[in-house]
């Protein structure tokens, strides 16, 4: 049994088939790039995958158990976190602040009093941002935090549910190569130590080509490529739609 199995997947908006017979599985601990031209279809297959849409067709299973038909907080529940292109932090609360609401949630424990609140689980919520390199810089508003290390601290709230499975959308988008190197080397880390499966997508050559252990190509809504990344570099159809090289 794959730990993820994503098998005939379907979406349509009227005739246009934004994501189109959608097939592939990803293993513990596996970082999985999803590349592919502007409208290929990225951003609709990572809504079906996190619940923010329903499939017209096809099945999406994590560990055996089916996804399909789950609200997005349910399927957060059982393991699958998310980060955005736009970094979503709470800008009004503290670094650590941030971090403990997450986990208060995570605890089914949100509506607790802010005063109780504040105590909660700050060691776990410490540790988590110790290991995303912001311990340092917990008591600061997330207002206040460089583009960099905003991102560093979405990544500390994805990883208080526990995920399973991480989906990641344009991670490294609007930074610097060695802020992108940076983040992409901690997530290596992060997800080989958890166990975590990461399926991004990624603008930055540099950085699916340096960090992916496997790469799927999509255009149109349809897979046109599935490989390691010496491959999906060699691979003519890939080269000739997306990378823009081989013939015209």
């Amino acid at each position: 049994m794959n730990f993820l199995e994503v098998s005939d997947l379907h979406k349509s908006y009227g005739g246009v088939r934004a994501v189109d017979g959608v097939n592939f599985s990803m293993a513990p601990g596996e970082l999985l790039a999803l590349i592919g031209p502007n409208g290929a279809g990225k951003s609709t297959l990572f809504n079906l995958l996190n619940g923010q849409l329903a499939p017209d067709q096809g099945q999406i299973r994590l560990q055996g158990q089916s996804l399909n038909g789950l609200a997005p907080r349910q399927i957060w529940a059982r393991g699958v976190g998310r980060t955005f292109q736009i970094a979503q932090t709470f800008a009004s609360l503290t670094v650590l602040e941030s971090v403990q609401l997450v986990l208060l949630s995570a605890s089914r424990r949100l509506f607790s009093l802010w005063s109780r609140a504040a105590q909660h689980q700050s060691r776990r919520a410490l540790d988590l941002l110790a290991q995303v390199g912001m311990e340092d810089q917990a008591a600061r508003a997330c207002s206040e935090l460089a583009y960099g290390d905003v991102k560093r601290v979405e990544l500390a709230l994805a990883l208080a549910s526990d995920p399973r499975l991480l989906l990641m959308d344009e991670p490294t988008a609007g930074m610097a190569a060695a802020e992108r190197h940076a983040l992409m080397r901690l997530v290596r880390e992060l997800a080989a130590q958890r166990h975590m499966a990461v399926l991004f997508t990624e603008h930055s050559m540099d950085v699916v080509f340096g960090f992916a252990q496997r790469v799927l190509v999509l255009s149109s809504g349809k897979i046109i490529a599935d490989g390691d990344p010496q491959q999906i570099q060699a691979h003519a159809q890939v080269q000739q739609l997306y990378l823009g090289v081989g013939a015209a």
